[in-house]
């Protein structure tokens, strides 16, 4: 079983994941707190990965690649967005998110091995451009990001934003995996995928 600690940060109640591996720690999403969180934790992550670009889950990305010298993917078309400081003033959030550079990117791929930790990337955009879910087969875990959400799914009307692309996105890369998988979101309680099939309203 995989060990995880969840923790919400920011005033969008945005969920981080604390994922133990064979080789240390790995961290899934930055949201506001998130260094207080580890530092309280003493733990140091070895690796950052970013499920997407929007402010609410990068906001202590580049304070954590800072002070704990751990490495940061994301995939590459999330980079214009997390380059840009200013992105969230489009839609009128007001709130700003130093910006962070990837040590490497996460390009849709049925196998990569991370500290030691096998997933499958899936490239579902449409809730925002570059937006990723982490696929562990092993673990039937799926940490979703904005894309699926218990009883909901990602908002679409953000710069970037396409309704149908997401509804597609879910259907043919989602809820291919296995009904029983787990399903860990950027917001919100834990679900499943067999659960959001049978009574997510948007997907029916």
């Amino acid at each position: 079983m995989l060990q995880f600690q969840t923790f919400i940060g920011g005033i969008f109640n945005t969920n981080a994941y604390l994922v133990k591996v064979p080789s240390g720690s790995i961290l899934i999403d930055a949201p506001t707190g998130s260094v207080s969180w580890l530092q309280q934790l003493g733990v140091k992550p070895d690796l950052l990965l970013i499920t997407h670009g929007h402010v609410d889950h990068i906001d202590d990305a580049a304070k954590i690649k800072r002070l704990f010298n751990c490495q940061v993917a994301y995939h590459p078309e999330s980079a214009p967005i997390i380059a840009d400081p200013n992105f969230s003033e489009k839609f009128g959030a007001f709130l700003v998110a130093e910006p962070v550079r990837a040590d490497f990117f996460l390009e849709e791929t049925p196998a990569i091995e991370l500290q030691g930790l096998k997933l499958q990337v899936l490239s579902v955009p449409g809730h925002c451009p570059g937006s990723v879910c982490l696929y562990s087969a092993e673990h039937n875990l799926l940490f979703g990001g904005d894309v699926l959400f218990a009883g909901s799914i990602g908002r679409t009307d953000l710069p970037g934003g396409d309704y149908n692309l997401l509804i597609k996105g879910i259907h043919k890369k989602i809820f291919s995996l296995p009904d029983q998988t787990c399903v860990l979101s950027g917001h919100g309680p834990k679900t499943t995928i067999g659960e959001e099939k049978r009574t997510n309203p948007f997907l029916q």
